[in-house]
């Protein structure tokens, strides 16, 4: 690796993450951490911790899935 190249995590933003998009990020590091890496274990943990889907709703699986590519423009 050269030396001159490094990793900014923050480098593809457009804005500051909003509060929602901070707990977000937050619950779903909790999941990672706990070893919950697939799309219904994902689900199901943002639906046992929080927070709510935007729609104040439960999460489903194609609404987190919806959510992340809008997100991951």
């Amino acid at each position: 690796m050269q030396a001159d190249r490094y990793l900014n995590p923050h480098q593809a933003r457009q804005h500051p993450p909003t509060a929602f998009e901070s707990l977000l990020g937050d619950a779903l590091e909790r999941a990672f951490g706990a070893g919950q890496h697939g799309l219904a274990e994902l689900v199901a943990a943002l639906n046992r911790s929080g927070p709510n889907a935007p729609d104040g709703q439960a999460w489903t699986e194609a609404g987190f899935t919806a959510l992340m590519a809008r997100l991951g423009r």
